[in-house]
C-alpha cells in the first residue's frame, strides 16, 4: 500500500475518464492516496463532460479505446482540465494537433503508453544497451510482446514506443514491422511479434541474438496494479506542470 499524502494542499480533485478494470483500480488508488474524485465519465454519460463537477478537477485520468482518445481531449480542453492519458492508437492522426494545443494553446497532456514504473526503469535500461549494441552488427534484434486476448491492438503500444527508442540507437535498423507468421522481413525493420493469451497483463522481451550467443532483458507485469499506481503519480507530477509530458519529464534516469 502507497503511503498516503499528509500534505493538504497537494490532495487533488480527480475525473476519471472510462470506468473499466484500469478506470476502477485507478479510482481506489488514487483514495488510498488521499485524492479526490469528482467525476466519473464513460460511455452512458458523456454529457458529463459539461458538468461543474468535471470542470472542477485538477486532472482527469484516460484510460479508453483508440478512437475515443482523441475527443475526449478536446472536451477536457475544452473546460480547461488537465489530462493523463495511457490510450494508445490515437497519435498518428492527431498527435500534431496535440502538440500544438500542448504548446501553443496552453492545455497539458501527460502521455505514456505504459505507465508502470517497472516499464520506465525498462525503458531507460532499452535505451542503453541499444546505444552499446550499435556498435556490434553481428547482434540482430527483435521483440516479442504478450498481453491478454482483450487487448485490440498490436504490436502494444509499449512495444512500438520500446522499438522507436531502439531504432534511434540504431544504425542499423531503419523502422519496425509487425511479425507474421512464415513471413520474411528486411533486415533493417525491427520485427515485433505479439502473442494474446489468457489473461496476461504484459509481457515485453527484447532479444539480441548472434551465432555466438544471446542477450534478453525482459519485463513482466504481475498485474495491472503498477500501470494504475504509474497513472495517479502521473497525474500528482501533472498537477504542478504543463505542456506535453511524458514519463521521461516524470523520471530522470
Amino acid at each position: 500500500m502507497q503511503r498516503l499524502i499528509t500534505d493538504i494542499t497537494k490532495i487533488m480533485k480527480i475525473a476519471l475518464i472510462g470506468y473499466g478494470k484500469m478506470g476502477k483500480m485507478i479510482e481506489q488508488i488514487a483514495k488510498d492516496r488521499g485524492h479526490e474524485i469528482v467525476s466519473i465519465i464513460d460511455i452512458g454519460n458523456q454529457e458529463d463532460f459539461d458538468s461543474e463537477a468535471f470542470a472542477s478537477a485538477d486532472v482527469a485520468i484516460e484510460f479508453t479505446a483508440p478512437q475515443a482518445a482523441y475527443g475526449n481531449f478536446l472536451k477536457a480542453f475544452a473546460k480547461n482540465v488537465k489530462v493523463v492519458s495511457g490510450s494508445t492508437g490515437w497519435m498518428k492522426d492527431h498527435g500534431e494537433e496535440v502538440r500544438k494545443m500542448c504548446s501553443e494553446g496552453g492545455q497539458t497532456l501527460f502521455w505514456a503508453s505504459n505507465f508502470s514504473v517497472g516499464v520506465a526503469i525498462f525503458s531507460a535500461v532499452n535505451r542503453y544497451l541499444a546505444k552499446i549494441m550499435n556498435g556490434f552488427n553481428q547482434y540482430d534484434v527483435h521483440m516479442e510482446e504478450t498481453h491478454h486476448i482483450h487487448k485490440i491492438d498490436a504490436p502494444s503500444g509499449t512495444a512500438i514506443t520500446l522499438a522507436e527508442e531502439m531504432i534511434a540507437e540504431l544504425d542499423r535498423k531503419d523502422s519496425w514491422v509487425k511479425g507474421q507468421e512464415n513471413q520474411p522481413y528486411d533486415s533493417r525493420s525491427l520485427r515485433i511479434d505479439s502473442l494474446r493469451r489468457g489473461e496476461v497483463p504484459g509481457i515485453h522481451t527484447i532479444r539480441y541474438d548472434s551465432e555466438a550467443d544471446m542477450i534478453t532483458i525482459s519485463h513482466e507485469a504481475h498485474s495491472r496494479k503498477g500501470f494504475a499506481l504509474g497513472a495517479v503519480l502521473a497525474a500528482e507530477y501533472t498537477k504542478d506542470h504543463q505542456g506535453l509530458l511524458t514519463i521521461s519529464d516524470m523520471f530522470e534516469f
